[in-house]
């Protein structure tokens, strides 16, 4: 979702962005720097937090980036430039996707020393989960997410052909995950340099995603959690074929009203901004709608979660788009068969199709 009400939000920087290899500070020991993704979402956004740990002075990195050469180039020309000469002491990572996990192993790696471990820092559930995933197949590729497309109704040949070539698309963004890390869990805090950040634990776009809020500094790390540009990506996928991530995403994100409405928040991907709240209310306020149209559609006849990609998702979609939009389909199906809204049918097809459920006035 481009979001048609960004005029809401504000951008205290403008549309000034770290140039590659560069950093900007955005807060008082808090640096902003982009990396570049090779898909249509094209970058995502690190930061660097002056910390102290045992005495040594240095910094924490919050997220990576992917695993490719390009990516570790872009960091050496950080470090190089950007650290002042010190060393970087931890690597936090928000949740396990790629763009977020991918060099975490090199990172630490890179840094550490025989004097000290350079250690990751993430969820449990989410380094337990990219293990899994950097080791097999797992999630939008390989044969088995191209049954649960087809059972979905993604029935093309030429697409289910491209999603069982994937069967390594983890892997090869995330090769490895560091052996050894240590948990971050929901209201942990975290002193870094000699502020406070505050784990807050969000659902629905990963196993465990953890957010920071520096109350001192007014800063929320949001991670993928809340976006300014885009909705953030919910999907079903076929590890977990009747999961129900929807609800659990719109809980987490209900839950950040209890930051300050003046919060600078600290996207992912797009521009710091504030208006948290009212984001949050647009984030809401999507999903209403894209329920409604779910319901109006499957009203008139059962729809599969392929029948309504045109429907929920305005622009031609390429193949890596389309299995993350089939997985958002299949989650707002999910969302209102647990509200009691829609009730799944197979057809002779083999396919699942939704049907409108009567309510009683």
């Amino acid at each position: 979702m481009a979001n048609p009400h960004e005029s809401a939000l504000h951008y205290p920087l403008g549309d000034t962005l770290p140039a590659p290899g560069t950093t900007i500070e955005v807060a008082p020991g808090v640096r902003w720097l982009r990396m570049a993704l090779p898909f249509a979402l094209d970058h995502i956004n690190l930061w660097l937090l002056r910390d102290r740990q045992d005495g040594i002075e240095g910094w924490t990195l919050v997220d990576c980036g992917i695993d490719n050469d390009a990516t570790r180039a872009a960091w050496e020309r950080i470090f190089e430039h950007e650290l002042q000469g010190l060393p970087v002491l931890r690597v936090i990572v928000t949740h396990m996707h790629p763009d977020h996990l991918g060099l975490a192993h090199w990172l630490t790696e890179r840094w550490t020393t025989p004097e000290r471990e350079c250690r990751l820092w993430i969820s449990g559930t989410d380094w337990n989960a990219g293990r899994m995933a950097s080791q097999s197949t797992t999630g939008f590729g390989g044969d088995s997410a191209a049954r649960f497309f087809a059972r979905h109704g993604l029935t093309d040949p030429e697409s289910l052909a491209k999603v069982r070539a994937r069967s390594n698309y983890y892997s090869s963004l995330v090769p490895q995950v560091p052996g050894r890390f240590r948990r971050l869990m929901d209201g942990m805090v975290l002193t870094i340099g000699d502020r406070a950040w505050h784990c807050i634990a969000g659902y629905g776009h990963a196993p465990e995603h953890i957010a920071l809020h520096c109350p001192p500094l007014h800063l929320l790390i949001s991670g993928d959690m809340v976006l300014p540009r885009i909705s953030t990506n919910v999907s079903v996928m076929d590890i977990e074929p009747e999961a129900d991530p929807l609800p659990l995403y719109l809980k987490s994100i209900a839950a950040l009203r209890a930051l300050a409405a003046t919060t600078l928040v600290l996207p992912s991907h797009g521009k710091p901004f504030t208006g948290l709240h009212e984001r949050i209310a647009q984030l809401q306020a999507h999903h209403d709608e894209r329920f409604a149209e779910v319901l109006g559609a499957c009203s008139v006849r059962p729809q599969s979660a392929a029948d309504l990609l045109d429907l929920l998702f305005k622009r031609k979609l390429d193949l890596h788009q389309t299995t993350f939009a089939m997985g958002e389909s299949i989650a707002h199906l999910h969302a209102l068969q647990t509200a009691g809204r829609l009730a799944p049918e197979a057809g002779a097809d083999g396919v699942l199709r939704w049907r409108t459920i009567a309510t009683t006035a």
